[in-house]
C-alpha cells in the first residue's frame, strides 16, 4: 500500500523551468465583468529569471491579467498556461505548487499568530518530501521580509505595512517558481518598498519567473527586466523599461503631462509629473493606442 505521503508526493512536485523558458503565459485573453470587458485580447509571456512590472493608471487590468496568469480569474475567452500546462486542467493543489500568489489584501480570518500565518505557504507541501525544508522556508522568508522579530504576535495587531510583509513571507515560503504579486509595496515604508523589490530580483536571479504590479513607475524601471503597460485592458507597450517608459507615451495614458529623465547615476529612467501644466482629465482608449509601442 502506498503511504499518505507516497500518495500525496505523486501530485505535489516542484514545476520549474529553464531560465529563459516561459514559466506562465497568457493568450488572446478576454475577461469581461459587470458588462465590461476588462481585458481585451491580451497576449503576455512571463519567463523564468525576470521580474516583469506590470503598471498602468486604476482599472487598465493589471490584478485581472495577473489573477489570470495565476488561473484565479478564468478568461471568457483565450488561454492561460503555466509551464506549458493548460492552467484549467490543473488541480488547486497543482496550480499551488506551481504559482504563489499575493493578492492586494489577505487578511486571515482567525487570530493566527505571524509565525502561523508565515506558515500557512508551505500547506502545498504538506505529506511530501519537501514538508522536511518547512522550518528553513519560514525561517527564510520571515528573514527576508524582517518579521521574525514579532514572529509570536497576532496577525491582527500588527500594522499595515507590517502585515504586508507577513503577506510577502507566506507567499515567499511557498517556494515555487512563479511568484504573481499585486502591489507588494503599497502599503510599506521606503525602506521595505526597496527591501521587498530586492526580494524580486533575488528570486529572479535564482531561476523564478517574477510578475509584480505596479503604481510607482521609478521602481519599475529599476527592478524589472521587463514592464507591461496597460491601458483600458489592453496591452499598449511591452518591453525594456527604457523602451516602454517615453514621456509622450505615459502622459498619453495616465492623462497626466509626464516627463521622463535619465538617472545622474545609474541612467534607469525617473518617470516625473511635470507640475505646474494642465492634464487631460484622465487616460482613454485614443492616448493608449496613440502611444503604442513594443520593445
Amino acid at each position: 500500500m502506498i503511504g499518505r505521503r507516497g500518495r500525496a508526493a505523486a501530485g505535489a512536485a516542484p514545476v520549474r523551468v529553464p531560465a529563459g523558458s516561459t514559466a506562465a503565459e497568457a493568450r488572446g485573453v478576454r475577461v469581461r465583468r459587470a458588462g465590461r470587458t476588462v481585458l481585451d485580447g491580451v497576449d503576455l509571456a512571463l519567463a523564468a529569471g525576470e521580474v516583469l512590472a506590470l503598471v498602468g493608471p486604476n482599472g487598465a487590468g493589471k490584478s485581472t491579467l495577473l489573477g489570470a496568469l495565476a488561473a484565479d480569474v478564468p478568461p471568457g475567452e483565450g488561454s492561460v498556461r503555466l509551464a506549458g500546462v493548460p492552467a484549467g486542467t490543473l488541480s488547486a493543489r497543482q496550480l499551488a505548487v506551481r504559482r504563489a500568489v499575493l493578492p492586494q489584501s489577505s487578511a486571515p480570518a482567525f487570530p493566527f499568530t505571524v509565525a502561523e500565518v508565515v506558515r500557512m505557504g508551505r500547506a502545498p507541501w504538506a505529506g511530501t518530501s519537501h514538508e522536511d525544508e518547512d522550518e528553513t522556508a519560514v525561517a527564510e522568508a520571515m528573514a527576508a521580509t524582517e518579521v521574525t522579530a514579532f514572529a509570536g504576535r497576532p496577525f491582527s495587531a500588527l500594522s499595515g505595512g507590517e502585515r504586508a510583509r507577513v503577506a510577502l513571507a507566506r507567499v515567499l515560503a511557498q517556494r515555487t517558481g512563479v511568484l504573481l504579486l499585486d502591489e507588494p509595496t503599497a502599503a510599506l515604508d521606503l525602506r521595505h518598498q526597496e527591501a521587498a523589490l530586492a526580494v524580486c530580483r533575488e528570486r529572479a536571479a535564482a531561476g523564478d519567473a517574477v510578475a509584480v504590479v505596479l503604481h510607482d513607475l521609478g521602481q519599475a524601471a529599476a527592478y524589472a527586466d521587463r514592464i507591461a503597460l496597460l491601458t483600458d485592458g489592453r496591452l499598449t507597450a511591452l518591453g525594456r523599461p527604457d523602451r516602454v517608459l517615453d514621456g509622450e507615451v505615459l502622459t498619453g495614458v495616465y492623462g497626466c503631462p509626464v516627463e521622463v529623465l535619465p538617472h545622474p547615476r545609474t541612467g534607469a529612467p525617473l518617470v516625473l509629473p511635470e507640475r505646474g501644466r494642465p492634464t487631460s482629465g484622465g487616460s482613454g482608449e485614443s492616448g493608449g493606442r496613440r502611444g503604442s509601442r513594443a520593445g
